[in-house]
C-alpha cells in the first residue's frame, strides 16, 4: 500500500494478504500450456465472441489448473459456468408466426 499523503508520512508495516480470488501460481512448468494454447486459438478464430466451444476449452483449462494444484478447487458454477441441464431453452418451435412487419414493435 502507498503511504503517500498519509498523516505523519510513516511507512505501512502491516502484512499484505492475497485476495480470495484472482491470485494463483503461474504455470511455470507449462503443465496446462496445451489447453491454454487451444483456448487462445479458439478465441482468435471466433474473434472474441463467447462461443460454446471456447467456453468448454476454458472449462478444461480451469479443470487442468485445479487438477495440477495451480488454483484452489471450486465448483464451476462459482467460476461462471452454468450447468448444461439448466441452460435457457430456446423458444418453442410450434408457435404460429407473429403478425406484422419486420422490425415493427407490437404493444
Amino acid at each position: 500500500m502507498s503511504t503517500f499523503g498519509s498523516p505523519g508520512g510513516s511507512t505501512y508495516s502491516g502484512k499484505p494478504i492475497p485476495p480470495e480470488r484472482g491470485s494463483f501460481p503461474l504455470d511455470h512448468d507449462g503443465e496446462c500450456k496445451d489447453v491454454m494454447k487451444q483456448y487462445l486459438a479458439c478465441i482468435k478464430k471466433v474473434k472474441g465472441v463467447n462461443e460454446d466451444q471456447c467456453r468448454n476449452i476454458a472449462k478444461a483449462y480451469l479443470s487442468c489448473r485445479m487438477d495440477k494444484n495451480l488454483m484452489a478447487r471450486d465448483e464451476f458454477k462459482n467460476l461462471g459456468f452454468q450447468d448444461e441441464a439448466k441452460k435457457p431453452l430456446s423458444p418453442p418451435q410450434n408457435q404460429p408466426p407473429e403478425k406484422g412487419k419486420k422490425g415493427e414493435l407490437m404493444w
